[in-house]
C-alpha cells in the first residue's frame, strides 16, 4: 500500500497535471469505489462542471479541491491516477474517469479494486469519516515528541502497532514503521509504555528523517508503485531492513530477521534493536 511518501509524490505530480482543469464528464465503471454519495449518478452530478484548483493530502488520502466540493481518494493497495488523451485505449482496470473540457481524461485504475472515493462540501471534510478518524500528520506541529510519548505511555501494544494506527499518526505504513524503528534502535515488539522519553525523542526524529528522505527520493517502489507521471521511487535502494530478510544488517552485519507482528510482516535486526 502506498504510504505517506508515495502518496505525497502522487499528489505533487498529479497537481501539475490537473490543476485548473474543469470536469466535463464523469464515468464510474466500478460503483463500489464510490462511498459517498453512494449513488454514482449523484457523485457524477456533483463533480461535473467544477474546476480542480489544488490537490491536498492527509496521511494516505488525496484531497482534490474543486469549486465547492472536495474529492477524498484513498489508493489502497494498487490504485493509480494517470492523465490520458480521450482516444487512448482504456484498460480493463480503469474504474473511474474524469473527462475534462480540454478532452483529456484523468483515469483511476485499480487492479485490486480496493480504493475508495468520497465527495463532501468543502469545510465539512474534516468532520466526516474517513478524515475525522485520522491522527495528526507526522510533519504537523501537533505531532511532537511529547504527543507521541503520551500516546505510547497509555498502551502496552507493540510500538510498531501504535505507529501503524492511523488514529495516532496519519500516513505511516509497514515500510516506514520498520525503517524508523531501525534508525531509532527500537525493537518493533517493544511495549509502548516501556519506552522512555529519550527513546521516544529518538523515534520521533527517526520518523521525520525517514519520511523526509523517502519523499525527496520519490517514495519506494517495492512492488508496482509509480507516481502519476509513471516515475518509480528510488528510496527502495536505501531501505535498511524492510524486504531484506536474511541479508546482512548495514550496521552490524547480522542477518535481518522477519516476524509477524499484529498480522503484519515486520523486519528488524535483533542485535541493533532493543
Amino acid at each position: 500500500m502506498p504510504e505517506l511518501p508515495e502518496v505525497e509524490n502522487v499528489r505533487r505530480t498529479l497537481e501539475k497535471l490537473v490543476a485548473g482543469k474543469t470536469v466535463h464528464e464523469v464515468e464510474v465503471f466500478w460503483p463500489k469505489i464510490v462511498k459517498h454519495p453512494q449513488d454514482c449518478r449523484e457523485f457524477s452530478r456533483i463533480l461535473k462542471g467544477q474546476t480542480i484548483h489544488k490537490i491536498g493530502r492527509k496521511g494516505k488520502y488525496l484531497l482534490f479541491y474543486l469549486d465547492r466540493d472536495v474529492l477524498v481518494s484513498h489508493l489502497r493497495m494498487e490504485g493509480k491516477y494517470g492523465l490520458f488523451q480521450r482516444d487512448e485505449p482504456m484498460d480493463k482496470h480503469t474504474h473511474v474517469v474524469l473527462t475534462f473540457r480540454d478532452g483529456k481524461q484523468l483515469r483511476y485504475r485499480d487492479v485490486r479494486k480496493f480504493g475508495t472515493m468520497h465527495v463532501f462540501p468543502i469545510g465539512t471534510e474534516w468532520d466526516r469519516m474517513p478524515l475525522a478518524g485520522l491522527g495528526p500528520e507526522p510533519f504537523s506541529e501537533a505531532f511532537t515528541p511529547r504527543y507521541l510519548h503520551e500516546k505510547l505511555q497509555k498502551t502496552s501494544r507493540p510500538v510498531k502497532s501504535v505507529l501503524l494506527d492511523q488514529r495516532v499518526v496519519a500516513g505511516i505504513g509497514n515500510i516506514y514503521a520498520d525503517e524508523a524503528l531501525f534508525r531509532a534502535a527500537i525493537h518493533p515488539a517493544a511495549p509502548g509504555s516501556r519506552l522512555t522519553a529519550k527513546r521516544v525523542q529518538r523515534l520521533h526524529e527517526a520518523i521525520l528523517s525517514t519520511l523526509r528522505e523517502a519523499v525527496e527520493k520519490g517514495g519506494s517502489t517495492v512492488r508496482s508503485y509509480a507516481d502519476s507521471q509513471g516515475n518509480s521511487g528510488r528510496f527502495q535502494w536505501e531501505l535498511s531492513v524492510y524486504g531484506r530478510e536474511g541479508e546482512p544488517c548495514r550496521r552490524c552485519g547480522r542477518p535481518i530477521e522477519k516476524m509477524k507482528l499484529g498480522g503484519r510482516g515486520t523486519h528488524f535486526c535483533r542485535r541493533c534493536q532493543k
